[in-house]
């Protein structure tokens, strides 16, 4: 692109410097012993090189004569046009946009060419990519985006991430385009797809199917068109957010118990544990018919509750009842059965709409249960002052289930086996046991893998024939008398033969993978165990290998206080 815009000015300058050198030797110079003498061809290019650029030496290798010095001021006026085009080309060029768009892609392919660790390409970075790009940098993985809003794209440069963020402003539904974004790259481990436009995202998980079907797809679907295509094409994660609030809701209404696990097992860990008003059964009312209402009013006809709908559309739905107008008016509200009403669903498109109706409707009836939806982040601070039951964040639904997915795969498959357990009593034991072993806060979750890499210590010991139970791997590696603060949830296994919630003298296989929950500090504790051999030998058979004065500080042990051995 460069040599095809500037041929013309560099054509011009040569033929310029050609034309002044050739002029030169030919003029005749002063008169010597009766002889005019002219420069040969290397002086008069050496004169028109530094005549040109406007360094000026001087005349040399003599003074010159008046024909020379006439062609010279003819030279230097032709330079200056030839210049000023040159330079005027190459500012008009340095700011065409496709020259940066170049420039930018061919940086961002060779960083992502020279990535030397695993990472994450992250397609669309709205309110959604953002949060996970956040949380995928503060867990320590690499991240590469595509996004084609160049605003947005733009904002990754003054975003204070733990490391470099290579990102580039192009559509990532061009195959072309997620190949040098990495899609094929031998360290990709993942791709998320989060893009406010289903086919894009639907783009994206076909082409990571065909060009590299080893790497795992997180994919956003809003419409179940998509969903299904891209369930055709073998995407193993679709994430649809208004789908998993309502699932959610059909399980408060159907299962509180196991709702309240679930909404203490996938919180934020560290924060305090609240308790949570389940939602009603009886009538409701609905403020919006789009794609949320109407999943709201599939699961709310599913538990045996009525709706009945607002909206200033004409009635479209002729199976409930319908009132045409605004739902912040308090006729409308009224018309609606807001006095006997048990809940209240606010989902329409603008959340100023949604505050204003929800407030309205809370002074007319204070028992109400208020779900509200929140379409942007930013406005997070009013609807945290207003306190509704239940919020419904796309953003955040989506973020949250990419890195539960991402981060710690044995969680997805440990909740839908709590949700198709269906075991209310089952569930609150679970909770009441977690809660009394575990405190009041929401646990961290991880997943700990037996191999060479993951768990070294253990690996070996089981490779040896040592049997070790998952009672033994709780213990602490300071006191092997008292235990860790957290549990093994669920036991997956090579042979499909996995366990929810396994006994404590389970038997540990090489290569199980355990998902565990724990206090904050509880998952490096527990990684010491499995990795470290002084550690697992001291709580599997109470003997204490001696190591430096540095691990007996880190284990809180000394010789002094080595524990007795058990009989």
């Amino acid at each position: 692109m460069i040599v095809r815009r500037l041929r013309a000015p560099l054509i011009l300058l040569i033929a310029i410097i050609a034309v002044s050198v050739l002029g030169l030797t030919i003029a005749p110079g002063p008169m010597v012993d009766g002889e005019a003498r002219s420069l040969d061809f290397f002086h008069a290019l050496y004169f028109i090189s530094y005549t040109a650029t406007t360094i000026g030496f001087g005349e040399i290798p003599y003074q010159f004569s008046e024909q020379q010095r006439l062609w010279v001021l003819f030279c230097i006026y032709m330079s200056v046009v030839g210049w000023a085009y040159t330079l005027g080309t190459v500012f008009a060029l340095l700011a065409d946009r496709a020259l940066q768009q170049a420039i930018a892609q061919m940086r961002f392919v060779r960083s992502v060419r020279h990535m030397a660790e695993s990472f994450y390409l992250v397609c669309g970075y709205g309110e959604t990519g953002r949060l996970i790009c956040q949380a995928l940098d503060a867990r320590g993985h690499r991240i590469v985006v595509l996004e084609p809003d160049e605003t947005r794209a733009g904002e990754i440069d003054l975003s204070d991430y733990a490391a470099d963020v290579p990102a580039l402003a192009a559509d990532a539904s061009n195959p072309d385009t997620l190949q040098a974004a990495g899609l094929t790259h031998p360290d990709c481990i993942g791709v998320v797809a989060v893009t406010d436009d289903d086919a894009t995202n639907l783009a994206i998980a076909v082409a990571a199917r065909l060009l590299a079907p080893r790497v795992p797809v997180v994919a956003r679907a809003e419409t179940r068109e998509a969903a299904a295509n891209m369930a055709a094409f073998g995407t193993a994660h679709i994430i649809n957010p208004f789908k998993t609030f309502t699932d959610a809701l059909a399980l408060a209404l159907r299962a509180p118990e196991a709702w309240h696990l679930l909404g203490w097992l996938t919180g934020i860990p560290g924060t305090p544990v609240e308790s949570r008003r389940v939602p009603p059964r009886g009538p409701w009312i609905l403020c919006g018919h789009n794609r949320l209402g109407r999943l709201l009013i599939e699961t709310l006809d599913a538990e045996g509750s009525s709706v009945t709908i607002i909206d200033h559309l004409p009635q479209a739905d002729p199976d409930h009842l319908w009132v045409q107008g605004d739902a912040s008016s308090p006729a409308s509200l009224e018309a609606a059965g807001i006095a006997d009403a048990v809940g209240l669903a606010v989902c329409t498109d603008s959340d100023v709409n949604n505050l204003a109706i929800a407030v309205t409707a809370s002074q007319l009836n204070k028992n109400l249960f208020v779900i509200l939806r929140q379409n942007h982040f930013s406005n997070r601070s009013l609807f945290d002052a207003f306190e509704c039951e239940l919020s419904v964040v796309a953003s955040e639904i989506i973020a949250h289930e990419c890195l539960a997915i991402l981060s710690t795969p044995l969680l997805e498959p440990f909740l839908a086996g709590i949700r198709e357990r269906n075991d209310e009593e089952w569930c609150k034991w679970l909770l009441t046991r977690m809660v009394r072993r575990l405190g009041g806060t929401v646990p961290e979750i991880w997943s700990e893998r037996v191999n060479l890499l993951r768990s070294p210590a253990l690996y070996r010991m089981l490779m040896r024939g040592v049997p070790v139970t998952i009672d033994q791997l709780l213990h602490s590696h300071a006191n092997r008398y008292e235990y860790l603060p957290c549990e093994v949830l669920y036991l997956a296994r090579d042979n499909d033969d996995d366990i929810v919630i396994p006994a404590a003298n389970t038997v540990i296989r090489p290569g199980d993978e355990l998902l565990l929950a724990g206090r904050i500090g509880a998952r490096d504790a527990f990684g010491l165990n499995v990795s470290n051999e002084h550690a697992l030998t001291y709580i599997i058979t109470g003997r204490d290998l001696r190591g430096s004065w540095l691990w007996e500080k880190l284990t809180g042990r000394g010789k002094k206080d080595e524990a007795p051995r058990l009989p």
